[in-house]
C-alpha cells in the first residue's frame, strides 16, 4: 500500500525535482524509478506500479490536479450534459503502460508486478464532488436523485476500468488490484448497487481476455460487506483494512478467496515493537491458507524507514 514514495528519502528527492504529482505518473522513467525504489531497498516480493486511481478521470477529460495540503481537485461532473462532454482517450494513459514495460524489464524475474485501477464508485465520488470530504453525502444524494445520470457515469467508468486493466496486463503487469477506497460510506443496499455490481462486471469482462490473471479487490472499510464482495464479484483475492477481525477473515473470507492485509499503518509508523508483535499475530492467523501480507491502508509519510525494514525482515524470516 503506497510502498513507493512519501516515506522514502530517495522518493522525496525525485518528488522535489518533479513539476507535479501527475507529471511523475506520466513520465515513464520517473514512474519506473519510483516503483523500483522500495524493491531495491527492501526486496519486496511484489511491486505495484507508481500511478494514481485518478488517471482514469483524467483520460476521460475531467480536469484533474493535485494541490498541496488539499489533495486531488477535479472539475465536477454533475449532469447528463456534463457527462456528454467526456470522451475516453486511452492514449492519454500510454505513459502508464510504458512505465509498466520499463519496470517489468528492470525487476528481478521472481518479483511480481501489479497494475491497478480505482473502482467506479470511488472514481465517481471524486468526479461528482470534485474533491474528498471523507463522507461523500452529496454524491450519495446525487445517486438517488439523478439515477439516470449516475448510472451512466458508473457504466462509463466501468468500461474505462476494464480497458485500463487489460492494457496494463498487455504492458507487463502480472495482476491487477481494484481500489474502492470509499466503499465504506455506503449502506448495504448502496454497497450492492455501486460497489459489488460494477466490480463484478469489471472482473467478468476482464477475465474474458485474461481468465488466469489474478484480480485483488479492496472495498475499504466494507465491514461484513467484504464477504458479499468476495463471494459475488469473482475476485481472486480481497484486501482487508485493519478493522477486520483476523478470526473472521480466516473463518469466512479465506474460505472464499485469498486474503491480503491488514497491518495498521499507524502502528507501523509509531510503535515498532507493537507493530512486529501484531505482524506475527496476523501471519500466525492467516498464513495457513492463501495469504499475502500487506498493510490495511497506505504507508504514512512519517513512517521511519527502519520500521519498514524491520517488518520486511520479519516477514521473510517467519516460519
Amino acid at each position: 500500500m503506497r510502498q513507493a514514495g512519501r516515506y522514502l528519502p530517495e522518493y522525496k528527492q525525485v518528488r522535489v525535482q518533479a513539476k507535479d504529482f501527475l507529471s511523475m505518473c506520466y513520465t515513464p522513467s520517473v514512474a519506473c524509478e519510483v516503483t523500483l525504489q522500495p524493491i531495491r531497498r527492501f526486496g519486496m516480493d511484489g511491486a505495484i506500479i507508481f500511478s494514481d486511481i485518478l488517471v482514469i478521470p483524467d483520460a476521460l477529460g475531467v480536469g484533474v490536479r493535485f494541490e498541496e495540503k488539499i489533495g486531488p481537485v477535479l472539475t465536477p461532473v454533475q449532469s447528463l450534459a456534463d457527462l456528454k462532454k467526456l470522451q475516453w482517450n486511452i492514449e492519454k494513459l500510454s505513459p502508464v503502460y510504458e512505465a509498466l514495460c520499463l519496470t517489468k524489464a528492470a525487476l528481478p524475474e521472481e518479483t511480481t508486478l501489479l497494475g491497478f485501477a480505482g473502482s467506479p464508485w470511488t472514481l465517481a465520488c471524486y468526479i461528482v464532488q470534485g474533491q474528498s470530504d471523507q463522507k461523500f453525502g452529496g454524491v450519495k444524494e446525487k445517486a438517488k436523485s439523478d439515477k439516470v445520470f449516475f448510472g451512466k457515469l458508473i457504466e462509463l467508468l466501468s468500461d474505462s476500468v476494464v480497458q485500463h486493466c487489460k492494457k496494463q496486463i498487455e504492458a507487463g503487469a502480472d495482476g491487477i488490484q481494484l481500489f474502492d477506497s470509499w466503499a465504506g460510506v455506503l449502506d448495504e443496499n448502496e454497497f450492492a448497487q455501486w460497489v459489488i455490481a460494477p466490480n463484478q462486471y469489471i472482473v467478468s469482462e476482464f477475465k474474458k481476455s485474461y481468465p488466469h490473471v489474478p484480480v485483488i479487490g479492496f472495498p475499504r472499510c466494507a465491514g461484513k460487506g467484504y464477504l458479499a464482495y468476495a463471494e459475488q464479484t469473482g475476485v481472486d483475492g480481497i484486501n482487508i483494512d485493519p478493522s477486520v477481525s483476523l478470526a473472521w477473515a480466516r473463518d469466512a473470507l479465506q474460505e472464499v478467496c485469498l486474503v491480503q492485509g491488514n497491518l495498521e499503518p499507524v502502528l507501523l509508523a509509531e510503535n515498532k515493537e507493537a507493530m512486529l508483535a501484531r505482524a506475527k499475530e496476523i501471519i500466525s492467523m492467516l498464513a495457513k491458507k492463501r495469504f499475502i501480507f500487506n498493510l490495511g491502508h497506505g504507508i504514512l509519510p512519517h513512517t521511519p524507514v527502519e520500521h519498514v525494514q524491520a517488518l520486511c525482515d520479519l516477514i521473510k524470516s517467519y516460519s
